[in-house]
């Protein structure tokens, strides 16, 4: 005795894949914005950012050996700087964290730089991994346009290792 299996056209499965493309979203969708009362976790990627940058620049000025290293590092996380205000703001209207000349208000002092070259890379190099680190801690945990926010800091981070290396 034969079998006859029903025939599926490809206009079903078709149909079929745009369902399963259309509905894996919603489940990164669940996952909530911080709510008002609680701490943005972007925030304390924003602060190693700036700290990452204070150190960058701190280093350039201090070793030219390392000028064009440093300010890459800089470049690169001012600009993840810039888009984690961007969308702590986006999130908090509200509360925006900067003045109104649109610098960004708390910026940390720069650290002291280590007097030796190899130190003073050694510091920037755990300062980005530490940084890649966080990121890369935090990606599961939030809403799907967050998350590719955040994923692509702590890419860049482990690309700015490299820099450093």
């Amino acid at each position: 005795m034969t079998t006859v299996l029903p025939r599926i056209g490809r206009r079903r499965v078709l149909v079929a894949g745009a369902l399963a493309v259309t509905t894996l979203p919603l489940a990164g969708a669940c996952t909530p914005e911080p709510a008002p009362e609680q701490a943005d976790p972007l925030e304390a990627l924003l602060s190693r950012a700036r700290t990452d940058i204070a150190l960058a620049k701190a280093t350039a000025t201090a070793h030219q050996g390392l000028a064009a290293q440093a300010g890459a590092v800089a470049g690169d996380r001012q600009q993840h700087a810039d888009a984690l205000q961007k969308e702590i703001d986006r999130v908090r209207p509200a509360r925006p964290s900067t003045s109104a000349s649109g610098a960004p208000t708390g910026n940390p002092a720069p650290p002291p730089v280590l007097g030796q070259q190899t130190a003073a890379l050694t510091a920037l190099r755990e300062a980005v991994a530490a940084a890649e680190k966080e990121a890369a801690g935090l990606v599961a945990g939030l809403p799907m346009y967050r998350a590719g926010l955040v994923g692509s800091v702590a890419a860049c981070c482990a690309s700015l290792r490299e820099v450093l290396a």
